[in-house]
């Protein structure tokens, strides 16, 4: 059977000064479709490098990276880039919405780029804003929204490409409480549309929350449990 992901080997190693730093040391993993799976260790463990590694925004130093049983590792920046918009959705801590456009253009942008129709781009943005619950925000700027609209903003923009695969690093961790509860609450509903979802979080009640979680320490992995 083909893992939706495969990591084999993965090594990751910065030139820092004249030192080097290995920042991902002898990474095997494999994660099914459908799995949701939490990375935690304390910082400079190696979670957030990982992540930006499976999203396709690094490269390792050496080792092979399969995504749906592709080398994705041996693809040009551009082929990774289309692959990358296609297929994986992301979710940030600070959200990294464009803060000149709307709550409705956020969301749009991804599609603006992949080229899709502007009839259907403006129904899957209402569709988007509707299964946020927010609908009334759409003609909002960030700077005019709560941090817990900014992240539905953010999760929709993500999602509104129907990727395979949600990354989301520290998804709650800008977030009050209860904002934080309702962000979880969204991103593990995606699930039920059939989207592997993987967090990274400093929190451990979070991180519990996962079916499957992997523990980092300097770049390695060191605990991978599975809830039954």
């Amino acid at each position: 059977m083909t893992h939706l992901i495969e990591l084999e080997n993965i090594q990751r190693v910065f030139q820092v000064g004249d030192q080097q730093v290995h920042a991902l040391r002898d990474i095997e993993l494999r994660i099914d479709a459908g799995e949701y799976l939490s990375i935690m260790g304390p910082s400079g463990s190696g979670k957030s490098t990982l992540l930006n590694l499976l999203g396709l925004l690094d490269r390792p130093t050496a080792g092979r990276y399969l995504l749906d049983g592709q080398d994705v590792t041996t693809l040009s920046d551009s082929q990774q880039a289309h692959l990358r918009r296609e297929r994986i959705g992301f979710v940030f801590q600070f959200f990294h919405l464009v803060p000149r456009l709307t709550a409705a253009q956020n969301i749009e942008l991804p599609m603006v780029l992949a080229g899709l129709p502007v009839e259907e781009r403006q129904q899957r943005v209402q569709q988007a804003l509707r299964d946020m619950g927010i609908s009334d925000r759409a003609g909002h700027r960030p700077d005019q929204l709560s941090g817990g609209q900014r992240q539905r903003v953010a999760i929709a923009r993500a999602t509104v490409m129907q990727p395979g695969l949600l990354l989301a690093d520290e998804p709650t961790g800008n977030l009050d409480r209860a904002s934080g509860k309702d962000v979880v609450d969204i991103l593990e509903g995606l699930r039920q549309r059939g989207i592997t979802l993987i967090v990274v979080t400093h929190d451990p009640e979070l991180g519990e929350r996962a079916q499957r979680r992997l523990h980092m320490i300097d770049g390695a992995i060191i605990g991978d449990s599975t809830r039954p």
